[in-house]
């Protein structure tokens, strides 16, 4: 039995872990803004119900709060409210700026930081900042009207909120006693230089299942809140419902007494917001004006409704802390509320280093530890319960009674039906379910949550998720969209993880995903190779705006584009699906046939890829040693667009090492396939590359040869082009001085290095592929960089970086690699974490700078964080380097696992 599976922990995760994790962090950061919520005629869902609704409003589809929980079908929720006396709303959730707002896009405007979590949520902590003064709403929406895209975006920080350090530090911790027995702690400690005024407001409410007609009631009976008693607690909050249950919010006394217990209910203010009648005496709003309008009536003096606030007000001293605690358990629970609260507190604290301490290698450092657990502490708190019924959401009526737009969004999938909990991309920015973000989660969650990992995947392949045609659907704004096909991938990467770490794979899971990612890849084939020559046009690909043209819209310039990375997409796609199909065949001889269907689909798009032969697309210029996009145009004319991106290193993702001939067990495959080439002989350089072998007997399929691998990897590893201190970037650096142009018909196109925020709008200008580093593709790299370094081994080096003199392997190449991009988060030599930028307050403070932000992308030369600030989804993957970086464990197996890095299998050799 390993470390990690003695832990406590991991006993509860693997025996009880469904039954702990029916409470957790499930509410989202933002409601309001989404596609959900969205009854507008034009689609603009960020007009539609904006944040000024949003506090007034009740939603329809899902609940947002400051560090909220909620069962796993968000029927009842908690989360913290605050006022600092001077706000002119109350502090209830997360402010930002919509698209239209930010010069650079959507961005949330507040400082929040989730800095722990179990994976059945036994414990969890998050830190919010919270001004003693006013928050600036107006300024900070006029000042980002005010600027263009060539100007940073005006921050939280550059308003002077935080000066003199007038500002509460927040900490939110929860505990479980049992399953359903949640212990609450709120710690506030005024970090200013006076003693200030603080209304602190934990919140208790239903969601509204009740308003919005029969198709969106789960029950008859209306849910109710009311005050009651337990034995020791100072108040106490009484929440029935008809399948929830009874449950009791127990409210211990603050400084200044017991809090007084405020009451009203989950509905709209029809009144405010439509000049309509309400449907209530009670509006979602009350609590809100009951304490800053003094409106008495807003409030229910009958002590009862849906929504419910334990009013604490107190003061408190400069450099003090105040505590309150809460407990939210079953009615009729045995043992005092609070009694045992801070043992069980201690506990499970205790549990979590223990879990985390088994868990990450020990070879790390104790920031590099740091940066892990905090990565993988906002993928846990990152979960979402996500609803979305697409037939009932396209019949709702308006609430303001404005008709309904005519042809909604996601017309086409009337069969999603969607009532899950879900690993969001950044519950704030992208509180909505996106399949290739997901998929790269379960790579680092498969880690600290296997059965959470393959539950997720498995989601995306149901019946109520994947079309009948076999499209998986991409994001909630479009599900018609085009992302990569990166789950088979993860699949076989989540798959082979438990199996090197337990010794068994679960092979059940793998067959269902091998199936139906099969219909996927048959609806690739039949609807994304516009003319049959196995080169792929996939759209934009989740790469936004990397190319000359918005490849998700009709070109301009008419025609269609070959697209390098659609095309080895599609390679990599098979090659997977060979991998799973070729393990399954080992006990189930039936997946032989698969076996040899992907690899000969293999053969083909490698022929297309590289050109053999004569005639057809080439992707590949042997002058620039690198691919690139093809502009097909409607006379058959055809011209590259040179534009030196991740788009043309993307076909190095494309090989699988294997230790032995890949058809020797499935009886006459070899025989077959010989046969199969020699009546097609352009196919002979691939079959003669797939049959060579490298060291130690290993052979591989690859798109990419030896000569040209080292072509591209001469661009890639060079610090004037993709090479920087903090990564790969997205696009080469030689475009800052010599952008590319493109001409046709007077009309003309460009694309330059941009390292940083985006300078387009193309795709909202929220996103940018044109420079920056890029977490989810450089963790394909250097995975890949590991599975040529088993083939080609230790004596095929390359100049690292390019021209400086120093030759290293691929596997010592992809070792620092992974350290630079873990530089990002870690301080340096210097004592400063990149990733925060230059700010004296994020670098120095100490009550700030062992905050970690995930952010979505990184500025391409200084490793600044860009984009949205709590992506930990995917950039979570820095918690898979960083396991992969400091275990010697990882075997890889048909390249479902991971290559040692040199640094570990040096660390094992020492060892024995």
């Amino acid at each position: 039995m390993s470390d990690v599976a003695r832990t406590v922990e991991q006993q509860r995760l693997m025996s009880e872990g469904a039954a702990w994790k029916k409470w957790g962090p499930y509410l989202s950061d933002r409601a309001w803004g989404t596609v959900r919520e969205d009854d507008g005629e034009d689609g603009n869902a960020w007009s539609s119900f904006p944040h000024d609704h949003a506090r007034s409003r009740a939603y329809r589809w899902g609940e947002d709060g400051i560090g909220g929980i909620s069962d796993v079908d968000q029927r009842l929720n908690f989360a913290l409210a605050l006022w600092n006396g001077h706000d002119p709303i109350i502090k209830e959730r997360l402010f930002g700026l919509t698209n239209g707002e930010g010069n650079h896009g959507e961005d949330v405007k507040e400082y929040y930081f989730y800095t722990d979590s179990t994976p059945t949520h036994s414990w969890m902590r998050m830190v919010y900042k919270y001004p003693q003064r006013a928050f600036p709403y107006d300024e900070l929406v006029a000042t980002n009207a005010k600027r263009s895209r060539a100007e940073p975006e005006y921050e939280l920080v550059d308003t002077g909120i935080f000066a003199e350090d007038r500002y509460f530090d927040v900490v939110l911790d929860y505990a479980k006693a049992a399953a359903d027995d949640l212990l609450i702690r709120i710690t506030v400690t005024n970090r200013g230089p006076q003693a200030a005024p603080l209304h602190l407001l934990p919140t208790l409410w239903f969601r509204n299942t009740w308003s919005w007609g029969p198709e969106r009631q789960e029950t008859d009976a209306r849910p109710r809140l009311s005050a009651g008693k337990t034995k020791d607690a100072a108040v106490a909050v009484v929440a029935e419902h008809e399948l929830l249950g009874r449950y009791v919010l127990a409210c211990d006394r603050g400084p200044d007494g017991a809090p007084h217990l405020l009451f009203t209910e989950n509905e709209t203010n029809r009144k405010l917001l439509f000049g309509q009648p309400n449907l209530t005496t009670h509006v979602k709003d009350g609590i809100n004006d009951f304490l800053l309008h003094k409106t008495t009536t807003a409030v229910n003096p009958l002590m009862h409704g849906t929504k419910c606030a334990a009013h604490y007000r107190f003061e408190v001293p400069a450099g003090e802390t105040v505590v309150i605690r809460l407990r939210l358990r079953p009615s009729g629970a045995k043992g005092a509320d609070f009694a045992d609260f801070d043992q069980l507190m201690t506990s499970r604290q205790a549990e979590a280093d223990a879990f985390y301490q088994a868990l990450q290698p020990a070879a790390l450092t104790a920031d590099q530890k740091l940066v892990q657990r905090q990565a993988w502490a906002g993928m846990l708190w990152s979960k979402q319960w996500f609803a979305y019924h697409v037939p009932q959401w396209q019949r709702q009526q308006p609430e303001d009674g404005k008709p309904r737009r005519r042809y909604p969004r996601n017309a086409g999938w009337h069969h999603f039906e969607a009532s899950d909990v879900i690993s969001m991309p950044d519950k704030w920015e992208y509180p909505w379910f996106a399949a290739w973000d997901l998929a790269f989660h379960t790579i680092a969650l498969a880690y600290v949550d296997i059965a959470f990992a393959k539950q997720q995947l498995l989601m995306l392949v149901s019946e109520s998720y994947q079309h009948p045609n076999g499209a998986i659907s991409a994001y909630e704004w479009n599900f018609d969209d085009v992302n990569p096909p990166v789950l088979a991938r993860a699949a076989w990467r989540v798959y082979a993880i438990e199996r090197d770490r337990t010794g068994t794979g679960d092979r059940v899971f793998l067959e269902v995903m091998l199936q139906k990612l099969s219909l996927n890849y048959a609806w690739w084939v039949n609807r994304k190779d516009a003319t049959g020559n196995n080169l792929f046009q996939g759209g934009f690909l989740g790469l936004d705006n990397i190319g000359v043209f918005d490849r998700s819209k009709p070109l301009p310039t008419g025609g269609h584009l070959e697209q390098s990375d659609g095309t080895s997409w599609m390679a990599v796609f098979t090659l997977d699906l060979l991998c799973m199909a070729l393990e399954l065949s080992y006990a189930n001889q039936a997946y032989a046939a698969m076996v040899e269907k992907y690899l000969i689909h293999y053969l083909y798009l490698d022929m297309a890829m590289n050109n053999i032969g004569e005639g057809g697309t080439s992707l590949w210029d042997a002058q620039d040693g690198f691919f690139y996009d093809a502009l097909k145009l409607e006379n058959g004319t055809t011209i590259p667009l040179k534009v030196r991106s991740m788009v043309g290193l993307i076909p190095l993702y494309a090989v699988v090492p294997y230790a032995r001939d890949i058809t020797a067990h499935i009886p006459g495959l070899g025989d077959r396939l010989t046969h199969f080439v020699r009546s097609r002989p352009r196919l002979a350089k691939v079959v003669e590359r797939i049959r060579a072998e490298g060291v130690k007997g290993m052979h591989h399929v690859s798109l990419i040869d030896r000569d040209r691998l080292a072509a591209i990897l001469t661009r890639m590893l060079d610090e004037k082009e993709f090479l920087s201190p903090y990564g790969i970037r997205a696009l080469s650096k030689h475009h800052e001085a010599h952008p590319y142009q493109f001409f046709l018909s007077r009309e003309s196109w460009s694309v330059n290095y941009v390292p940083a925020e985006s300078d387009t709008g193309m795709f909202g200008g929220n996103s940018n592929w044109r420079g920056p580093i890029w977490m989810p593709v450089n963790y394909f790299l250097i995975t890949s960089l590991r599975r040529y370094h088993l083939f080609y081994g230790p004596a095929f080096t390359l100049e690292y970086p390019t021209g400086s003199g120093v030759r290293k392997n691929l596997s010592e190449i992809a070792d620092d690699l992974s350290l630079r991009l873990v530089a990002i988060f870690t301080r340096g030599a210097d004592g400063r974490r990149p990733v925060v930028g230059d700010v004296p307050l994020f670098q120095d403070d100490p009550h700030w700078r062992d905050l970690v932000p995930f952010y979505e992308y990184f500025h391409g030369d200084t490793g600044r964080g860009v984009g949205a600030s709590h992506q930990t989804g995917w950039t979570g993957l820095v918690a898979a380097l960083l396991m992969e970086l400091g275990s010697a464990d990882a075997v890889p197996m048909f390249g479902g696992g991971v290559a040692p890095s040199s640094a570990a299998k040096a660390r094992r050799k020492a060892k024995a």
